[in-house]
């Protein structure tokens, strides 16, 4: 297929419509918005310039950068890989290597952790919560986001990841109420935290290599092997959790479907108290399991 055109007469509309049809052809899920971000990114434009110049011919430059774009994403580089940022609850992050693109589904554990979080009341201290690696920090930074008088640590094994969590909690004006510390899962931490969050890895090892080629080349593994059966991660994290929640906070996760059950019952054997269902994701899948620690 001819790329696209870097000559004259080649307008940002044509462009972007010429780029949609490439996506579509090559077999790309929402070829028409990829082309719309891309083309923006390129050019420089938000939605609005891309509609009131649409006329406009690309400069060579312009149009070599979009042609470059074009070809990474024909070979199945996230749209978000290749901008380097993606957009969780509302707040863009930046992203790396180390990190997992934040997904829509993980919102489902922010929500959870609202809803418990507001069922309380924490009157002679400040709200503390934990985010069981962190990665870009969408979780822990979410949830800061919406609790304004909160403090948040957000764990990594990776130093890599901590650098763009903190780089995100920075710019987003949350740097002062966020540290980052580089540890296997919470075994740095001592509590007590009101709320922990973890979106652990939680794919088994098998299932890695079926997995589109946006996740499994350029995810990194580290933050999606969840060992033989999935719940590795789960057997560590719950039982530290359960030591370092405060009396009446709460333990969210996010689980892969068909696990939900499982991690219930593994946070029960932790001594949590499970007191509802998984909240669902917008796709009807049990995404959001959590757990209390009762007082005693």
């Amino acid at each position: 297929m001819a790329p696209l055109a870097t000559g004259p007469g080649n307008s940002i509309e044509g462009a972007r419509r010429a780029l949609a049809a490439r996506l579509q052809s090559a077999g790309i899920d929402d070829a028409a918005l990829d082309a719309r971000l891309l083309v923006g990114a390129a050019l420089e434009l938000d939605l609005t310039g891309m509609v009131t110049q649409a006329a406009r011919q690309l400069t060579r430059e312009e149009a070599v950068r979009l042609e470059g774009y074009a070809q990474r994403r024909l070979a199945h580089e996230p749209v978000a890989r290749i901008l380097g940022e993606r957009e969780f609850w509302g707040l863009p992050l930046r992203l790396s290597d180390a990190t997992l693109v934040p997904r829509p589904d993980t919102e489902t554990v922010v929500e959870r952790a609202l809803e418990l979080f507001r069922e309380r009341t924490i009157s002679d201290r400040r709200p503390c919560i934990a985010d069981i690696g962190t990665g870009s920090g969408a979780i822990l930074l979410a949830l800061l986001h919406e609790i304004p008088e909160a403090f948040g640590v957000g764990t990594d094994v990776s130093p890599a990841a901590l650098g763009t969590a903190r780089g995100n909690a920075a710019a987003l004006g949350l740097g002062g109420r966020a540290a980052f510390v580089a540890c296997s899962y919470a075994a740095a931490l001592a509590g007590p935290f009101d709320l922990i969050v973890s979106n652990p890895p939680y794919i088994p090892s098998g299932e890695i290599p079926k997995l589109s080629i946006e996740v499994r080349e350029h995810d990194p593994h580290l933050a999606l092997d969840g060992g033989n059966d999935g719940y590795d991660a789960y057997r560590v994290l719950i039982p530290q959790a359960a030591e370092r929640l405060a009396p009446g906070g709460a333990l969210i996760v996010e689980a892969g479907q068909g696990q939900a059950a499982d991690i219930a019952t593994l946070m029960t054997a932790a001594a949590l108290t499970v007191d509802r269902p998984a909240k669902a994701d917008l796709a009807g899948i049990p995404r959001a399991v959590s757990a209390q620690k009762m007082p005693p």
